[in-house]
């Protein structure tokens, strides 16, 4: 485990990334807003969003404080160590159409910022369909008594007219037709979610799923696939996991002058009118107080609005605490086998089965798995604070892992020779039918405090990629040098094949 503070010398990470930025740029100028750029700005969080803000401020000649509630760098995209083996934990390419964010990537780790092939498939059935679906693979895969069924499901479902879509099941049954839905995208989606398709918001669909139809998506298969609309073949992954990129960005940040402060739970953000003017933290059982003039927040919506003092109005409160979250749990099994399956990860759509993915750790970066003769997987299970699965013990997990991974085939159980669990709250923000009323609610609040941006996923409650949260981090910074940028309109459309430019 690293030390509880992060304390780099001076002389550290010196690169182009931890020049100090000269700029006559002046603050905001709208009334209420600050008189100047922050000589105190305090980051809560130490993931991509805001590791980035940070290491922007640095740019600026700012030294920031950034707190960490872990001990490791990264957040959500850090990188977890047992015996020399090295996961990630939900798995993470590094993949963007943001020229400065692949810019700031290959600066910060060079050579050791590799690239890695794409592979991902999806179980169903006892086989294995090519992910993202290629109908082609996937009708032939079915057989022809069900892709006729999906066939004339989609033509039914073209001849139909509908209005806009209100949820998840709307959405896809519009664009594949309704036995495609039942057969892809149902169990899975609600074994993630732990909730109805028909509960889940239509908006969650736009951002996760290609926008293709059936036809058009056939029409690409025959022609070869290519073109816009196609998913990306291969991505950038640091040969240590994502958390030495995020490790890199904090020796630069404190290389130039920052400060970065893990093991801090943040309890209160203590206001005066409209600005934050401290935050108040636990360490080692201990209160710390730190005073600044401008809060960078990560952390999740509803904890934020809980730890405000004086309390936001009753309404705030009420939005913020009805957000909802999805958990998981990744049990990493260590195989006694120098190779498994060639895919950086499996879907798992098989109803009798309680896993949703399983990740090869080795197809990643082979330098995550110590001794050559050996594989490492990671099950993840989605699951909620508090169910069956949260509260189970690690090694009643482990045995359900082993069972589950024998049960498909992939590996015998006494190939198995440890097992480590991880479980990650507040992974996955959840797109139910009341969380963008209540997001509008907490957003008409905190536009009233002049000193406090909130960035990336749980501090927006969107389903952000790195990239995307980087740019947030990128962008809340600039706006205290005089630029103008509405952090919310940062990935409206989630997908790899968007286009996107950061102004400059």
């Amino acid at each position: 485990m690293p030390p509880p503070t992060v304390i780099v010398s001076p002389e550290a990470g010196r690169g182009r990334f931890a020049e100090a930025r000269t700029s006559s740029l002046p603050g905001k100028g709208e009334a209420g807003a600050l008189d100047g750029p922050p000589s105190r700005p305090l980051v809560i969080g130490a993931g991509p969003a805001g590791l980035t803000a940070a290491l922007e401020l640095v740019r600026f000649g700012v030294a920031p404080l950034v707190v960490e509630k872990g001990l490791l760098m990264g957040g959500l995209a850090r990188t977890e160590e047992r015996k020399g083996y090295r996961f990630d934990i939900g798995g993470h390419r590094f993949y963007t159409k943001v020229a400065e964010v692949e810019d700031l990537w290959g600066e910060m780790l060079g050579a050791e910022f590799r690239r890695t092939r794409r592979l991902s498939r999806i179980f169903y059935r006892n086989r294995f369909f090519k992910y993202p679906l290629e109908p082609l693979d996937a009708l032939a895969g079915l057989g022809p008594v069900e892709s006729l069924r999906i066939g004339l499901s989609y033509m039914a479902e073209r001849l139909r007219r509908r209005p806009e879509p209100q949820n998840f099941q709307e959405w896809v049954v519009r664009a594949f037709g309704r036995r495609l839905f039942e057969v892809f995208f149902e169990t899975y989606t609600e074994k993630v979610w732990g909730l109805k398709c028909t509960e889940i918001s239509a908006e969650w669909a736009a951002q996760r799923i290609r926008k293709l139809s059936l036809a058009g998506a056939v029409v690409d298969a025959l022609r070869g696939g290519g073109g816009e609309g196609s998913l990306i073949r291969e991505f950038g992954y640091p040969r240590l996991g994502p958390g030495m990129m995020w490790e890199r960005f904090a020796e630069v940040v404190a290389g130039a002058g920052g400060r970065i402060v893990t093991g801090v739970e943040v309890t209160e953000l203590r206001r005066k009118g409209d600005r934050i003017e401290e935050v108040v933290g636990l360490r080692e059982g201990r209160e710390v107080t730190y005073e600044t003039d401008h809060v960078i927040s990560t952390m999740a919506l509803r904890d934020l609005i809980a730890r405000i003092r004086p309390a936001p109005p009753e309404d705030v409160t009420r939005a913020a605490a009805d957000l909802k979250y999805r958990a998981f749990i990744i049990v990493v099994l260590v195989i006694r086998d120098p190779s498994l399956f060639p895919d950086n990860w499996i879907y798992i759509h098989e109803p009798g089965l309680r896993v949703g993915r399983i990740q090869n750790f080795k197809n990643w970066s082979e330098d995550l798995v110590p001794d050559a003769d050996t594989t490492s997987v990671g099950l993840e299970y989605f699951c909620t604070e508090g169910d069956d699965l949260w509260e189970s013990g690690d090694e009643a997990l482990v045995e359900l892992a082993r069972d589950e991974l024998e049960r498909l085939g992939l590996a015998g159980s006494a190939a198995v020779e440890e097992g480590f669990v991880i479980r990650q709250p507040d992974a996955y923000p959840v797109y139910d039918p009341a969380y963008r009323e209540n997001l509008a609610t907490i957003r008409g609040f905190l536009d009233t405090i002049e000193n406090l941006d909130t960035i990336g996923r749980n501090g927006m409650h969107r389903y952000n990629n790195q990239d995307h949260s980087m740019v947030t981090g990128l962008l809340a910074v600039r706006n205290l040098y005089g630029e103008s940028h509405d952090l919310w309109s940062v990935n409206m459309e989630r997908s790899f094949y968007e286009t996107f430019q950061v102004p400059r």
